[in-house]
């Protein structure tokens, strides 16, 4: 994600490096790389250039402090005009009535369906909402099974209507039907079309009108770009939409769209899509997203990550186990579980101040952690508890039922026994014996 504009936001900032002060003359060089850059991932061009107008007035009417260098004072001018770009801060989704009602809209091949599953269980698991999926879709083939699918999958119910045609009307059944049996959420799945037309923009037109949706987002697929923006804009001058979701920008975009739509539509991003996951939905934060495009990571939503993984009490009992080398290979399949559920692992290291350069390049397979798992549940309930039984016999047993090598057993079973080493020397305070006892240079 923002990956080519990073590095070429970065290569930007390397030009101001070494100057003692900034002038007109390095800071014009330097944001003529930043606009470059900006209009190389789609940002509308316009915006890329009232942007760096913005940036040059504030940098030339700064001075530069004795303990900042004229690329820290750039880069962070940089951060405070992307962040203000991008909408400032993070907005929330009204959920003042009962049910509050919230209509989803956007293009085919948006994501939209998949998203109304993905809202529906962030409510329900995060904000504690009970929630109803309507299925308004009733002309894409397999549209209303694929949002039963989505609702047992997240343990949310479906209302749908199998025999009538009628957007409005099912809409219209649908928030009754919340009410009568006191559910507080309504989320509408409406149809979507390759290409905005006017028989599409009438008829979501007409399921507004019937139920005064307390909410109205506007669905966009990240990777398209300056397109998304186009799209938002036709459907914003109908709808006057609340809000915007941006799918897929875990994939291979150049974030124009990020960058771009608030400007445009004067409309903020409310959520994120990250993946394919149901969980992969997250509330949109501009400084934070600002901080990934700079390189600075994102460390408050990878510790906001992990605290909804992490049980303190789980946690506490797996100090206990280490302090006394207890931690064996089922409390090790569980942490690996858990991190999984965290999100894609290459997006989660770019999380990591300085990672992501790091990683850019690095294909992150998600299915690496496949053959650690099937090693595992090869292993018999005491093979688990006590590592300290696997023999040459019982891995060979091992490899062969987990069809893996006995290469590939044996050198798991050495890291799973370094990095037990290495937990337990953390935990009882040898490494900070060792740290202080170490000779210091003079």
């Amino acid at each position: 994600m923002f990956e080519n504009l990073s590095d070429k936001l970065d290569r930007a900032f390397k030009l101001l490096k070494g100057q003692g002060q900034i002038t007109e003359i390095n800071v014009a060089e330097t944001l003529k790389e930043v606009r470059k850059a900006l209009l190389d991932a789609d940002v509308n061009y316009k915006v890329a250039k009232q942007f760096t107008d913005t940036v040059k007035e504030k940098a030339l009417g700064r001075d530069v402090l004795i303990s900042v260098s004229p690329g820290q004072l750039m880069v962070k001018i940089t951060q405070e005009e992307l962040t203000a770009l991008m909408g400032g801060q993070a907005t929330d989704i009204n959920l003042k009535s009962s049910p509050s009602v919230i209509l989803m809209s956007g293009l085919q091949g948006s994501g939209k369906t998949t998203l109304s599953g993905k809202l529906a269980n962030y409510l329900k698991t995060k904000r504690n909402r009970s929630v109803l999926l309507v299925a308004c879709d009733v002309y894409r083939p397999a549209a209303i099974d694929q949002i039963k699918v989505l609702g047992e999958q997240i343990g949310v119910e479906v209302y749908s209507e199998v025999e009538n045609k009628n957007p409005v009307q099912i809409a219209q059944n649908a928030v009754a039907y919340a009410k009568s049996k006191g559910l507080n959420t309504v989320i509408v799945d409406t149809a979507g079309r390759l290409a905005v037309d006017e028989e599409m923009m009438d008829e979501i037109s007409r399921v507004k009108a019937g139920i005064n949706p307390d909410e109205i987002l506007f669905v966009v697929d990240a990777m398209t770009g300056q397109d998304a923006v186009n799209t938002a804009k036709a459907f914003n001058d109908r709808l006057n939409f609340d809000g915007v979701v941006l799918t897929k920008l875990d994939g291979d975009t150049r974030g124009g769209a990020a960058l771009s739509i608030k400007s445009v539509v004067n409309k903020p991003i409310k959520f994120v899509g990250t993946g394919e996951k149901m969980e992969a939905l997250d509330v949109f934060y501009p400084e934070r997203m600002a901080d990934r495009i700079l390189g600075m990571g994102d460390i408050v939503s990878l510790v906001e990550r992990a605290q909804e993984q992490f049980d303190a009490k789980q946690a506490a009992e797996l100090q206990k186990k280490i302090a006394k080398n207890q931690f064996n290979f089922n409390d090790f399949l569980g942490q690996l579980q858990q991190i999984k559920k965290m999100g894609n692992i290459k997006d989660l290291m770019g999380m990591i101040p300085g990672m992501g350069k790091m990683v850019k390049d690095i294909d992150v397979d998600e299915n690496s952690f496949k053959s650690i798992e099937a090693i595992i549940h090869s292993m018999t309930p005491e093979e688990r508890e006590r590592p300290e039984v696997l023999n040459g016999t019982r891995r060979k047993r091992i490899a062969s039922g987990s069809g893996t090598s006995i290469q590939d057993v044996n050198r798991l079973i050495k890291q799973f026994e370094d990095m037990r080493k290495m937990m337990k020397m953390f935990t009882t305070g040898q490494a900070q014996n060792m740290m202080r006892n170490m000779p210091t240079r003079r």
